[in-house]
């Protein structure tokens, strides 16, 4: 589920909160960072779990609207479609899904006046209008309706970003990346189900944290390299800065350079070129407006400085050009 960015981001922000609080141990940093890797697959989760909330919400409405002394036409003789969406019907069936939920409290009980906004937002869409009119009725037209909501109801929304801030402060860098993931598997499921025929989530299911075996000891990997050699490379990156006060240093920009070059350093695998990329990318929202020009600049000279020193040694001699 995590992509490489997304794990040197937990990793920055892992060591970053490690060398400020002073207080815990690498072993301790190492397992806040699994913590916080782990934590990922419980929002997927957690955010697919709403199909079963909007649902009971929506089926409320039909059943009040059939209660009415003078119903709507379509009070009288409502559409059963959404109710019965076979996506849904299949995710809450799913005994893995509903024990993964409950282990991990990923309940929307707590967050009806959300869940009725949203189930009220989606109702008077033109995309539902157009599905429970089409004349299309099939697993895939129900998993497309929910990659639909998933891309209309969820991004910039202040109520959803305070309900996932409040239940973890690891998620909310992770919604936008997370909601991107779902979409993509609902989209793998239809393609899925145009192959195969079959009914089922198994694009959908079964996300963990790590995308590839190897994903999890790159994270560990890069938080204990870039604790063990903090003081060198600090050292390292004050000195490489001219005409200024090394105490102005933005602490951002030197934690995002340290993990830099201990990247650089003890991944001969990944080209230099990537790993200066990554770091300015990321201090674009992790740091001060410039800090992406003086983040390249420094981690430029210094890996140079390490390549032709012999400490930096790629495995193709390609990945050294930058």
């Amino acid at each position: 589920m995590l992509n490489r960015r997304l794990i040197r981001i937990k990793a920055f922000k892992t060591l970053y909160a490690h060398v400020f609080s002073g207080e815990e141990s690498v072993d301790a940093a190492v397992k806040n960072l699994m913590k916080a890797c782990e934590m990922t697959p419980e929002l997927y989760y957690f955010l697919l779990n709403i199909t079963g909330s909007v649902t009971r919400v929506a089926r409320e409405r039909i059943e009040a609207g059939l209660r009415k002394f003078h119903p709507t036409e379509e009070e009288a003789s409502p559409s059963y479609r959404f109710v019965d969406n076979r996506f849904t019907a299949l995710l809450q069936k799913d005994p893995e899904f509903g024990r993964f939920c409950q282990n991990h409290a990923l309940s929307w009980a707590d967050h009806d006046v959300y869940v009725k906004k949203l189930t009220a937002s989606i109702l008077s869409s033109d995309y539902y209008r157009e599905y429970i009119t089409s004349s299309e009725d099939s697993f895939e037209a129900d998993c497309l309706l929910w990659r639909r909501i998933f891309e209309e109801e969820f991004e910039d929304d202040p109520m959803l970003e305070s309900i996932i801030e409040e239940r973890s402060a690891l998620w909310p860098d992770d919604i936008c990346y997370v909601l991107n993931v779902i979409i993509r598997a609902i989209g793998e499921q239809v393609a899925a189900f145009r192959r195969t025929g079959l009914e089922s989530l198994e694009q959908v299911l079964g996300k963990r944290a790590f995308i590839h075996p190897d994903d999890k000891a790159f994270a560990r990997e890069l938080l204990e390299e870039s604790v063990a050699g903090h003081e060198e490379y600090s050292q390292l990156i004050h000195s490489k800065v001219e005409n200024w006060d090394s105490q102005r240093l933005v602490s951002t920009d030197v934690e995002l350079m340290v993990m830099g070059i201990a990247e650089a350093v003890h991944f001969p695998s990944i080209p230099v070129k990537a790993t200066i990329n990554e770091y300015v990318e990321i201090s674009k929202f992790y740091s001060t407006a410039n800090s992406h020009v003086f983040v390249n600049g420094i981690l430029d000279k210094i890996i140079k400085e390490k390549i032709a020193s012999g400490e930096i040694v790629k495995i193709k001699e390609e990945m050294m050009q930058f």
